[in-house]
């Protein structure tokens, strides 16, 4: 599985940002900061998370929501790693900090019992952008944590990872670099869409995923 996904990351930054973004910046000569994309999806996890004092104090988890933004949060981590250490080296380092224990059911409803301790857990994440080895070990770490916190397991990010990758090549496709892409289909947002679509398609692969994105979407 961190094979797979190594190099399902590898191919997606080679497509969409070029062959040298491993360089810090992209074919069109745009920097790159994986360590502010992390921080960036960071605030959106927390986002899901019903933290305002002053605001829907008692609303539940968006807990599908938590789950797209915790594989988000890991397309920018495995870019980091590449970006940082040879793919050899990144596997170990994954390897040796993936062995968590959690409940592998995200439908339940008491995994957020506590939506301090998440949010708090996810501040943890933020790093900056001089990142290195020793670092990235801590990054590990706490990412790890934060989701056992969340019981989401590996067998989730797996298979929640690879489907958020399909959609993002969907919208690189589909002119999301270029500003012609719409994430808002009909009112929601493709990762709802995505998440239906996985919900109702358990055993679903890369381009039978592929195919019903682009169907939902060339009916818009």
């Amino acid at each position: 599985m961190i094979n797979d996904m190594l190099t399902q990351q590898k191919r997606l930054n080679d497509e969409t940002n070029g062959p040298n973004w491993e360089l810090g910046i992209n074919k069109y000569q745009k920097e790159i900061s994986w360590a502010r994309c992390i921080y960036m999806e960071t605030a959106e996890l927390i986002d899901s998370l019903p933290w305002k004092h002053w605001k829907n104090i008692n609303q539940e988890p968006d807990i599908n929501n938590v789950k797209v933004e915790l594989s988000d949060i890991w397309h920018f981590i495995l870019s980091l790693l590449l970006q940082e250490c040879s793919f050899k080296t990144s596997s170990r380092l994954i390897q040796d900090h993936m062995s968590y224990d959690v409940a592998s059911s995200f439908e339940n409803k008491k995994v957020l019992t506590d939506a301090e301790i998440v949010m708090k857990k996810a501040l943890n994440i933020a790093i900056d952008d001089k990142t290195r080895e020793k670092d990235l070990v801590k990054l590990l770490e706490s990412y790890f944590d934060l989701c056992a916190s969340c019981q989401y397991s590996i067998s989730d990010l797996h298979i929640t990872y690879l489907a958020k990758n399909c959609l993002n090549k969907f919208r690189q496709d589909h002119g999301y670099k270029e500003g012609k892409y719409t994430k808002t289909w009909n009112g929601k947002e493709d990762n709802e869409y995505l998440v239906k679509i996985l919900h109702d398609n358990k055993n679903i692969n890369f381009d039978e995923l592929y195919a019903k994105l682009k169907e939902i979407y060339d009916k818009l």
